[in-house]
């Protein structure tokens, strides 16, 4: 089973995919935690130029996330699902679609099209979205911000509002939850749901 787990950046992925990781782990499943970009050895130059380097222009930026989506699923994703792992990844194709659709103002349906090529079609069973507020994640993060978390909160409030359509659009496919609530509480409406999926 593949899980992606997206939101605005501060939102507490990463600790939720930890606490879901070893709830699967303690009931003898194998789990494959990874993210994009970066999953892969190709994928963390591709993160640096991406996330620490110079400015990229919108479109190049929307194909390097689409390339290293592209490697990451066929060197990873696939073969971890193929041997009956269940993938937990921070971030997929909606944070192209959000960041770069409604974020750099890029054609959302461009951009979705444009993953969707790059990984043969390849959906997550289950988006879990964790939804916070663009000052909360700031605050969040505290004083260190990568090139995309450096953008003005009107951009994070677009990719915001973006990955909440998305949700909206195909509810069947996601689990929207609010970041402001208790890791605890989060993570049990979280295995409640992955536990049902199962």
């Amino acid at each position: 089973m593949f899980i992606a787990f997206e939101g605005g950046d501060g939102a507490g992925k990463s600790t939720q995919i930890r606490l879901l990781q070893q709830r699967l782990s303690d009931a003898g499943r194998e789990v494959l935690v990874t993210r994009e970009p970066g999953g892969t050895p190709l994928g963390v130059q591709i993160r640096e130029v991406l996330l620490h380097g110079d400015h990229v222009a919108p479109r190049a930026e929307a194909l390097l996330f689409a390339a290293d989506r592209a490697h990451h699923v066929a060197t990873v994703v696939r073969p971890a699902l193929a041997r009956g792992a269940v993938v937990l990844q921070d971030r997929y194709l909606d944070s192209s679609v959000a960041y770069q659709g409604a974020g750099r103002e890029l054609d959302p349906v461009d951009v979705r099209g444009l993953s969707m090529w790059a990984t043969e079609g390849l959906l997550p069973a289950l988006t879990i979205l964790l939804d916070v507020s663009p000052q909360v994640g700031r605050d969040r993060r505290g004083g260190t911000h990568d090139r995309l978390e450096q953008e003005a909160d009107d951009f994070h409030s677009r990719v915001r509002e973006h990955f909440l359509a998305l949700a909206a659009a195909e509810p069947q496919r996601y689990l929207v939850l609010d970041a402001a609530l208790p890791a605890e509480q989060i993570a049990i409406a979280v295995a409640e749901r992955v536990d049902a999926l199962l």
